[in-house]
């Protein structure tokens, strides 16, 4: 049986919630954002290609919005290895399609993993040890592993999962079946979450072989992978828009869960940065020329460093200068800020800020 990882970067995001730094022609994945010279994309190939056996076994599938994009960042990922979405259906279709192109190229043993481009994850080596424990269930049972994020405050934007029975360790790492996946709770329903010891956070990355996976796909969610069997990807426009948590992990019985912990943010928001970067000294996080005056627990960012940034007398804001837009906004209610692009699609003037 093939032990080898080959790793999937699911880069087809957009990533508004980061807006107006992120834009159609430059989305999350392509921005650096813990101070750090690498992309986020980039970032994520450099640490999946040293667990995968180098670039001929990463791949990458985005939408053919951004994908010459994806081609400048990752100039070594070879051709065939990168999947282009005619038209985003959110990560069921891309999960399937992806495996349908790894078993033929690989077979059905083939251990696929998928990752999105945009999460942080502070200690490489845990990670590699992690996911080499993943790899090591997902080839001796038929088995779809989740990597559950020990959680470290009860968060009521992320999604859960609750371990079951312990099935063994592996990589000294111990592995439960899952009992259920939560979507994002209320505040008192994560806080009983987290008291009981038994939930983790939903990280969006699996791992599984590639026959494993389409025969629940095809139990679970026939009506996207038949559709990619029988006419290939031409059909995507045609394939129902749902998420792989929705269509298949929420309903399969062979999911299992890796609570890990080894540093990790989904980078969903402004607010991310504070919990990257934020430090007791400073009351404020920079990424900016800022000459600020009583003012505290403020997100600041500006992607021109000759702009500078005056603030008096503000606390707990988001100001981002980008090119032709300035954005200021409360840290509580940076989630709106897709309500925000909405009415800026709405109206010509703002098609050149989106």
């Amino acid at each position: 049986m093939n032990t080898l990882l080959f790793p999937v970067i699911l880069a087809g995001g957009k990533g508004e919630r980061f807006w107006p730094l992120s834009r159609k022609d430059r989305p999350k994945q392509f921005l650096s954002l813990d101070g750090s010279s690498r992309s986020l994309l980039q970032a994520t190939a450099d640490r999946l290609i040293e667990l995968g056996g180098g670039w001929n076994s990463l791949w990458v599938i985005t939408s053919s919005q951004i994908a010459e994009g994806v081609r400048q960042q990752l100039p070594d990922l070879p051709v065939e290895n990168l999947l282009i979405e005619s038209e985003g259906r959110d990560t069921a279709a891309a999960v399937a399609w992806t495996s349908l192109e790894i078993k033929q190229r690989y077979g059905e043993d083939a251990v696929i993993g998928f990752f999105p481009a945009d999460h942080w994850i502070a200690d490489q080596e845990a990670f590699a040890h992690t996911l080499n424990a993943a790899t090591q269930l997902a080839t001796s049972t038929a088995a779809i592993v989740t990597l559950g994020i020990k959680p470290t405050f009860p968060s009521t934007g992320y999604g859960y999962i609750e371990q079951g029975e312990k099935i063994g360790s592996f990589n000294e790492l111990p592995a439960y079946h899952v009992n259920r996946f939560t979507e994002k709770p209320d505040r008192e329903t994560a806080e009983t979450f987290l008291s009981t010891g038994r939930f983790s956070w939903n990280s969006g990355m699996f791992v599984f072989r590639a026959g494993v996976v389409l025969k629940e796909l095809h139990t679970h969610a026939p009506e996207i992978i038949e559709p990619l069997e029988q006419h290939g990807p031409d059909i995507y426009p045609q394939l129902p828009k749902k998420s792989i948590d929705y269509a298949l992990m929420e309903k399969t019985t062979l999911a299992y869960v890796l609570p890990v912990d080894f540093g990790w943010d989904d980078l969903g928001d402004w607010n991310a940065i504070e919990r990257l970067l934020k430090t007791e000294e400073t009351p404020n996080v920079e990424l900016a020329t800022h000459v600020g005056l009583d003012t505290q627990g403020a997100i600041i960012y500006a992607s021109n460093p000759e702009d500078v940034v005056v603030t008096i007398g503000l606390e707990d804001v988001v100001i981002v200068r980008d090119r032709n837009v300035t954005l200021v906004v409360k840290k509580e209610r940076t989630q709106e800020i897709k309500q925000i692009l909405k009415i800026l699609q709405s109206d010509s003037r703002f098609t050149d800020l989106l």
